[in-house]
């Protein structure tokens, strides 16, 4: 099929220019002024960006977690971030202790392949590490899984423990990943966990109080130093504080290639809302949780001189009812997670772009180009150049909507942000030069979503 938009202001990470676009077989052909090709269909897209499609680097879909699953599997997740601008997620698959990474390959290829409705790849969640491991590492980079996820955090779950990590590290310098790091002292926490239960502190915000900043930036800044000394890249996910972000900060400043996300919920929602009545906070847990209100402001401005490099969601919902409800008398059940795979965009135009704190090409950036850069998807991803796909979102800078369970179409019975109005919406969004969110309704197809398969990760 063959597609004509026209008159839409092309905004990518660096440049912003009225032209039009032609489109087919799913990739960019032409970029131009006053394009008179035929085609199928014409948009135009006047008064209007035109932008890459949106991909979120960080995303839980079916995943189990904490006796429950995460409320959005590869269908409706995708759908929803659809909805909101992204046409790419990279999500997780976890090898579970016991199991190969190519099993786990398999067994989470299995849950997207006939659903994702957008185009997706996936990290390896790594919780032990043997020699025919390592193996493993390489094999999954052939296979386009260019990236493996470890923790310090959730001690006999995920945790693995820093000669793990410095192997990791070894193994990706030579074979071409990178390793992303969930960066909490684990350890530390478990015992501020046991301490709080015991003094009958059970109530949400206990969650964040056993989790202090502190834990994140000395594991933040143990990492770093484990990356220097394999001499190998480091990319830390969910930065929520000014306490991890000087890490990173100090670290890049000496040269090493460290690399950090931030999440919408640690720009927009803080530990306030912990306090909220009636268990509500539970709505909140999440890890890292939520920080003083304060840390805001550092992170954004992290973002804008380059020391956090990404935005993604962490989108890792479940219910209010049934699910965080499991942890209504003990914090540590709660299952820790919430969504934000739609809302994305939406909320960082607001509280960036509108307000000045990053420019229109940072916000381009943050949500596609870098992502794209970072995860071996550029520039088949994250551009708008010819012989890219065409993953697009027309986005409309002078619509409204107001965030909430009756605008938003994530498989889970809350929103975080519930009644925040917002200025700036994607009103048409394109996967592959196919039109699936054409002013407000899904016109795509659950399953059309290819998988990616990566390239090893180059410095940016």
């Amino acid at each position: 099929m063959s597609l004509l938009i026209k008159n839409g202001e092309i905004v990518t990470a660096s440049d912003r220019y009225v032209a039009d676009l032609l489109i087919e077989n799913g990739v960019i052909s032409m970029i131009g002024r006053n394009i008179t090709a035929p085609a199928e269909r014409l948009i135009d897209a006047a008064g209007k960006y035109v932008i890459p499609g949106g991909i979120d680097a960080h995303t839980h879909l079916d995943m189990p977690f904490g006796g429950t699953t995460s409320a959005d599997d590869f269908e409706s997740g995708t759908i929803a971030a659809a909805f909101g601008g992204t046409t790419s997620v990279i999500d997780f698959a976890i090898q579970y202790r016991g199991e190969t990474m190519p099993q786990a390959l398999e067994n989470w290829s299995r849950k997207a392949e006939g659903k994702a409705a957008i185009d997706y790849g996936f990290h390896m969640i790594v919780t032990e590490l043997t020699e025919s491991g390592l193996g493993d590492m390489d094999a999954m980079t052939r296979a386009g899984v260019t990236s493996f996820k470890l923790f310090m955090a959730y001690p006999g779950v995920f945790m693995v423990d820093d000669a793990t990590i410095f192997k990791a590290l070894l193994r990706t310098k030579e074979n071409g990943g990178l390793i992303c790091m969930h960066a909490e002292n684990g350890g530390v926490i478990d015992v501020l966990v046991k301490q709080a239960l015991s003094q009958g502190q059970r109530a949400p915000k206990y969650h964040a109080l056993t989790r202090p900043t502190r834990a994140e930036g000395e594991a933040t800044g143990r990492c770093m130093a484990l990356a220097e000394m394999a001499d190998a890249p480091i990319y830390i996910v969910h930065l929520s504080c000014s306490d991890a972000l000087e890490q990173v900060k100090r670290a890049r400043e000496t040269g090493l290639r460290g690399y950090a996300e931030t999440c919408p919920q640690y720009l927009f929602l803080s530990y306030e809302n912990y306090e909220e009545p009636d268990f509500a906070g539970a709505k909140y847990v999440m890890s890292p949780p939520l920080r003083e209100r304060w840390n805001q402001d550092v992170l954004w401005k992290g973002l804008a001189n380059g020391h956090l490099q990404v935005v993604s969601t962490d989108h890792c919902p479940f219910c209010f009812k049934e699910q965080k409800e499991l942890g209504r008398d003990d914090f540590s059940k709660i299952p820790n997670g919430a969504p934000g795979i739609e809302t994305r965009l939406m909320l960082l135009y607001n509280g960036g772009v509108l307000p000045g704190r990053i420019s229109l090409n940072k916000f381009v950036d943050l949500v596609s180009t870098t992502p794209a850069k970072m995860f071996g998807l550029f520039p088949r991803k994250g551009a708008i150049c010819v012989g890219a796909d065409a993953d697009l979102v027309i986005f409309n800078p002078h619509a409204e909507k107001t965030l909430g369970l009756r605008s938003l179409h994530m498989r889970v019975d809350y929103n975080p942000y519930e009644g925040t109005k917002v200025k700036g919406v994607p009103e048409t969004v394109l996967s592959r030069g196919k039109v699936i969110i054409d002013n407000g309704k899904f016109t795509g197809r659950a399953g059309a979503g290819q998988f990616l398969m990566r390239k090893p990760f180059e410095p940016i």
